[in-house]
């Protein structure tokens, strides 16, 4: 019988498999999918951003309220070392002008593949379809193909995902496990996802425009971000990065033109126009161009006539919305086991030898390479930690 049970084969639950395996110890991954790390290689389709480029102290910025948690586990794994660790799986990387890091090949399974090969080697036996149904007494208890299995290792890593696309298998299944457990949990709610906007006709001749040179604001947060103009809202990583403001019931508002004060685009806007229509003013006055426009009247018509009152409107255009997308749409979530839960080496501080790691665990960054980086950092540390456990 195995000594460890990981569950879970995304990337936070396969480095926690590795670290175990490094140290001698045996190690089975169950996952409930036909193939593992679907999430990752879902991701590599559009390019596989590693991590971000940046010393420790800014990137432990993004973690927010999370940071102070994470911190000692990022400070062992951080962006230099993730990169080491896929130039070690034979994946030549560059970094982006945005500091975002890349395999060249810009995708995830060459990168699985090798991972996978090295695992094997290192005696990691992984079963996929094998879903975990929770425990009977001491065992955990999975469905399988041959039915049901009952396993009881001297320690456990869950590494299961939050509840975000739930058909790659973050399911949040596990939450009334655990809670059965006395494990404190957060609730979980979307994280870096679209916003539901009901358009008017007006914008279905806009719909896949990206949204360029504006800055995005919610509450105390603003960034400069790119947004694209969807059939149901808006999508992007100026939105995803604003989404939990949005979330909380700040008000959200696009600063069109973020290079002007608005003294200067009241300005421009009260120069004589003749007889040329309000539209063409703004084109020939601001050169706001057709998206941007749009979005003025989509959010602000009809303008007012003073031009001080529609220079504010310009930068600050308020955005009518019906919230994030379902959270079984969002890239991430917020939410799940809470630091109070588990001890600093990630053990459940109900459960005795049961550790977690990953989007299980209460935190939440923005895209951009910081949320792969942290699985990564959090399944390598309870890995680390099961196998300190087990060598007592």
């Amino acid at each position: 019988m195995a000594q460890a049970v990981v569950i879970g084969a995304g990337p936070a639950g396969l480095m926690a498999a590795e670290q175990l395996a490094l140290v001698g110890h045996s190690v089975l991954v169950a996952e409930a999918k036909p193939s593992v790390a679907r999430k990752f290689l879902m991701a590599g389709k559009s390019g596989l951003n590693l991590t971000k480029e940046e010393p420790l102290e800014t990137l432990i910025q993004s973690y927010d309220e999370a940071a102070d948690w994470l911190r000692p586990m990022l400070a062992e794994f951080d962006a230099q070392a993730v990169q080491n660790w896929a130039r070690k799986l034979g994946q030549e990387l560059f970094t982006g002008s945005t500091g975002r890091v890349f395999p060249t090949v810009m995708k995830a399974s060459p990168l699985l593949r090798a991972w996978l090969a090295r695992l094997a080697d290192r005696g990691v036996e992984i079963r996929t379809r094998w879903r975990w149904t929770g425990w009977e007494g001491e065992a955990l208890v999975f469905d399988t193909p041959d039915g049901p299995q009952r396993l009881q290792p001297d320690a456990t890593v869950l590494a299961m995902g939050g509840a975000s696309w739930a058909r790659l298998g973050s399911d949040g299944a596990w939450v009334p496990w655990l809670a059965d457990k006395g494990v404190q949990l957060a609730s979980f709610a979307p994280a870096n996802a679209g916003l539901l906007v009901d358009w008017s006709d007006h914008i279905t001749a806009h719909f896949g425009a990206p949204i360029k040179g504006v800055a995005l604001q919610a509450g105390t947060q603003r960034t400069r971000g790119e947004a694209v103009i969807s059939a149901r809202g808006l999508e992007g990583g100026g939105i995803y990065s604003i989404c939990k403001p949005v979330r909380e019931g700040a008000p959200l508002t696009i600063d069109l033109m973020p290079d002007l004060p608005v003294s200067e685009v009241a300005a421009r806007l009260a120069k004589p126009r003749g007889k040329m229509s309000l539209s063409n003013h703004l084109r020939k006055a601001l050169k706001l161009g057709p998206v941007r426009t749009a979005l003025l009247m989509e959010f602000a018509r009809p303008l007012p006539d003073a031009p001080n009152d529609v220079a504010a409107l310009i930068k600050g255009l308020p955005v009518r919305h019906a919230g994030l997308r379902p959270m079984d749409e969002a890239i991430s979530t917020a939410g799940g086991l809470t630091r109070a839960s588990v001890t600093d080496e990630l053990m459940l501080t109900a459960m005795p030898g049961v550790f977690c790691a990953g989007e299980m665990l209460d935190w939440e960054a923005p895209t951009g390479g910081y949320l792969l980086t942290a699985c990564l950092a959090t399944g390598r540390w309870a890995g680390r930690s099961a196998g300190d456990w087990l060598s007592r």
